[in-house]
Order: C-alpha cells, then sequence, then structure tokens
C-alpha cells in the first residue's frame, strides 16, 4: 500500500511563521499559545492556526495540553545533550556512507556549498546575516549529508534537526554576531571539507562528530543565563 504524501505547509502560511517565532524566541518555552493572540498576530482563522499548531505538535515544538489548548515545548539541558548527541551521530554515520557512495557530482555540490558559505558577507542588518548565513550553512551540511543516498535516513535527519532548532538558534546568535567564533567556524569546516575531498571516512566521521558537538557548552550556558535550563 503506498505511504501517504507528506503533508504540504506551503499552503498554511501560519506554519512557518509559527514555527519561526518559536525558534527565535517571540514565544517562550512553556507559555501558552492563546489562539486569540495567535489570530491577530498572522491574520488568519482558527482552522489554519489548528493546523499549525497540529504539526508543530508532531515536531516537539509545541505541547497539545489536554482541554486547555496549546503551549510552547519546555526546554531542557537534558534534551539538549540527546539532541546533540543523536544528531553527532548520525552525521558522523551520514558523512561515512557519502563517501564511500558519493560521486564527483556530489564533491563538486559539497565545494559549491562550502565556497557560498565562507563567502557569507553582513548584507542589511544582523538579522539578514543570521538568516543568510544560517541558510547557506543548512545547505553545506545538507549537501554533505545528500552523498548517503538513503531517504529514510534524510527523514530521520530533517526531524532530529527540526527538534533542535531552538537550541541552534541561540548558538546562532553567539555565532554569527561575532568574527572570532565565524572565523573560527569557517576554519572547521575548511578542515571537514579536506577530509572529505581526501576520502578519509574516519578523519571525516571524527571531525563532524566533533564539530557538532563543540556548539553543547555555548548553548548550555547561554540557556542557564536565560533562565532556559529547565523551563
Amino acid at each position: 500500500m503506498q505511504s501517504p504524501a507528506p503533508q504540504d505547509n506551503s499552503v498554511n502560511p501560519g506554519y512557518p511563521m509559527l514555527k519561526r517565532d518559536i525558534i527565535r524566541g517571540h514565544f517562550k518555552p512553556g507559555e501558552k499559545l492563546l489562539m486569540s493572540g495567535l489570530k491577530e498576530r498572522y491574520g488568519l482563522g482558527v482552522g489554519p492556526l489548528r493546523e499549525a499548531l497540529s504539526q508543530l505538535v508532531a515536531e516537539r515544538l509545541v505541547v497539545a495540553v489536554n482541554q486547555k489548548g496549546y503551549r510552547v515545548a519546555p526546554m531542557s539541558l537534558a534534551e539538549l545533550e540527546d539532541i546533540y548527541d543523536a544528531r553527532a551521530n548520525l552525521e558522523a554515520m551520514l558523512v561515512t556512507l557519502a563517501i564511500q557512495r558519493g560521486d564527483d557530482a556530489w564533491e563538486a555540490e559539497v565545494l559549491a556549498r562550502a565556497h557560498t558559505l565562507a563567502k557569507v558577507v553582513e548584507v542589511k542588518g544582523p538579522e539578514d546575516m543570521l538568516s543568510l548565513w544560517d541558510a547557506r550553512h543548512k545547505a553545506f551540511h545538507a549537501a554533505i549529508a545528500a552523498g548517503c543516498g538513503s531517504l529514510h535516513l534524510l527523514q530521520v535527519r530533517a526531524a532530529l534537526f527540526d527538534q533542535a532548532e531552538r537550541y541552534r538558534h541561540l548558538w546562532l546568535q553567539q555565532t554569527v554576531f561575532s568574527e572570532q567564533a565565524l572565523q573560527a567556524k569557517r576554519q572547521e569546516h575548511s578542515e571537514l571539507v579536506e577530509a572529505i575531498l581526501a576520502r578519509d571516512a574516519a578523519r571525516a566521521s571524527a571531525f563532524m562528530r566533533e564539530h557538532l558537538l563543540s556548539p553543547v557548552p555555548i548553548i548550555s550556558a547561554l540557556m542557564q543565563q536565560q533562565g532556559l535550563a529547565g523551563c
């Protein structure tokens, strides 16, 4: 029997807008999402908003409270460490598979994405800089993972990425607005690409795991500073 097609959220503008606001901290962890406030903010009716909320429940960004509506999902240091450990181990496996299976076109795409990411400069303002760097950073890592050739593994990767988004945003703000931190990331990306082009799976895998775990102490400290460690 054919599996149902994935939900297309492009027809529901409430989904990306609400997701963005949760990820960027407009709505805080544990905050109640009042339908009246959401209708006013997004100019949408109850139906589209409920659909958006249901999708975000599936992505664990929102919690449905029985008979009491919806709340933003809590954040915790334990969840941070679990999500990042899972992502780091999965990405380490994916880069190994990609090196084994990827062809010349895959290498070329990784190089192109790495070059584009390295060329990010400040554009209209800090928020635009953050959005541009984040988009190119995602594209770079997605290009690496794509070489694994497994749709199911890539779907698992996408699900983990969604769960990490709020935590990543804290790290992004700390990284993108600091030239020193940004330069350190450029160096890490350069070394990762070097290992990939050398087809050194062991080195690339170990480096990928270390690369993805490196934000955890930074995010942990920021969560404690902002009172998000167990909310």
